[in-house]
């Protein structure tokens, strides 16, 4: 499914082979899961960080991942049975309207692995200021890149940011935590 979905649109899907175990410890290591109610994803993809999301959050939390890929919404839809779960076809940008939908006034973290470098012009900085709205103070948006250059699509929204490399990675992988203040 990861790679019919890789070869249908390569633009929006980042990699050609899913995320490394290593790149999803690390990349979750710094989210407060005691104090996380709603956590978002896009571009979950075939739910590589899903498993992971979904051991580590409260009972009484939420978990919303958004992608435009109907194929991956379908997959998800039918492979992940929990109640906290929410698998919503639709845009990042939009992410406002997605979790006030779900009743939830803001997230606690957004997680992304979309590839920033490839995303139509413009959608990039409406990813970045749509997160940034939608973040509590004290939550961040956490998002891994093969590239630096999604820094310039986060930045300008989220200045504080905490950086890292996994090696451990196919391709290895930036890291960043842009925290809300």
């Amino acid at each position: 499914m990861f790679l019919r979905g890789f070869v249908k649109h390569p633009v929006m899907v980042g990699s050609i082979v899913p995320s490394s175990p290593q790149l999803i410890r690390k990349m979750l290591k710094p989210v407060d899961w005691a104090n996380t109610k709603v956590f978002v994803e896009y571009g979950p993809g075939v739910g590589t960080f899903s498993r992971a999301i979904l051991d580590q959050l409260p009972s009484d939390g939420l978990y919303i991942a958004i992608d435009t890929n109907a194929d991956f919404i379908q997959y998800l839809r039918h492979e992940i049975v929990d109640p906290r779960f929410s698998a919503v076809l639709g845009s990042a940008a939009d992410v406002r309207q997605i979790v006030a939908d779900h009743g939830a006034p803001h997230a606690d973290f957004v997680l992304s692995g979309l590839p920033f470098s490839t995303l139509p012009a413009g959608v990039g900085d409406a990813i970045g200021q749509a997160t940034a709205d939608v973040l509590r103070p004290g939550g961040a948006f956490l998002v891994y890149q093969f590239s630096p250059k999604c820094r310039d699509f986060i930045e300008p929204y989220l200045p504080k940011i905490d950086h890292a490399m996994e090696w451990w990675n196919v391709p290895p992988a930036q890291l960043y935590w842009a925290w809300k203040e």
